[in-house]
């Protein structure tokens, strides 16, 4: 696998494109130079050879120090991004996976979401409600990305010792991707997660917090003509528990309308920090 090598001369950064060989007679792995890549602030996916072009470790590289306003990094990202959508609505669960290993070899977790998942998703929502994707499409589309991150889940579970979230959404929403997109994210930041999407009847969501005893409750919500609905099951919520912190978010919200909410209404979950970050403080 090849990788890319800096070196600093005289406060100036250049970069080297290189691989590792095995030293028979040393018994060790040396470097060896692929090619001069020169002056890193002016180095581009182009300037790799065609057949390093896809190393993961090369494009993460490149990804990961970039700066964020660079130009050069907001191509790549949408040169991934485009890939990535591709990916979903062809079906072609391999190369999302691709993708996924790609970005996040120097890249976090949250990062992915937040950079490839969360907007090709929501690009394939806009266009089914236009009508400009079919039906089949999109869900062979979710089906992929549901797949990954069943995928992601498994990989990256950790021991769940930093408390229990329960996650769902209300009755008559029936749109799961985005507590399947933050269980993977919590699960990998050490909470426990109990995923009752998509609507888990009331009684039964209630019956099971009796048991399973969560830290903080969240409630995503996609679409804006189920919010009253997550009103009701806060409501129904907070008749069996006053005190347990419940989290309200979702695309309904993405315009910041202002609702009503026994409960406090998260604008961004794809913030990944910041919900992380309120569920330890109200643990």
């Amino acid at each position: 696998m090849a990788y890319i090598r800096a070196k600093t001369v005289k406060g100036i950064e250049y970069l080297y494109l290189v691989k590792s060989v095995w030293d028979k007679k040393r018994k060790t792995s040396k470097q060896e130079i692929i090619k001069y890549l020169g002056v890193a602030s002016n180095v581009t996916k182009n300037d790799i050879p065609n057949e390093f072009q896809n190393d993961s470790k090369v494009n993460s590289y490149l990804i990961r120090n970039l700066p964020a306003d660079n130009k050069k990094r907001i191509a790549m990202e949408n040169k991934l991004r485009h890939e990535f959508f591709i990916a979903l609505t062809k079906g072609n669960k391999d190369k999302a996976s691709n993708i996924f290993e790609e970005f996040t070899t120097t890249n976090e977790l949250g990062q992915f979401y937040r950079k490839i998942f969360i907007p090709s998703m929501t690009k394939i929502g806009d266009l089914w409600e236009e009508k400009k994707l079919g039906v089949a499409e999109e869900h062979i589309a979710s089906n992929v990305a549901q797949n990954l991150i069943r995928n992601i889940s498994e990989k990256n579970k950790s021991h769940g010792k930093k408390g229990k979230i329960l996650l769902t959404t209300p009755p008559g929403e029936n749109h799961s991707i985005g507590c399947s997109v933050l269980e993977s994210f919590l699960q990998n930041k050490g909470f426990t997660v109990f995923n009752l999407a998509p609507s888990t009847p009331v009684q039964h969501l209630v019956d099971f917090m009796k048991t399973a005893k969560p830290d903080s409750i969240v409630v995503s919500i996609t679409l804006e003509e189920n919010i009253k609905s997550g009103q009701r099951l806060v409501t129904k919520i907070r008749e069996k528990s006053k005190k347990i912190p419940i989290f309200i978010g979702g695309q309904a919200f993405q315009d910041h309308r202002q609702v009503k909410f026994n409960a406090e209404v998260v604008k961004n979950f794809s913030d990944f920090n910041t919900v992380v970050k309120l569920l330890k403080v109200r643990k």
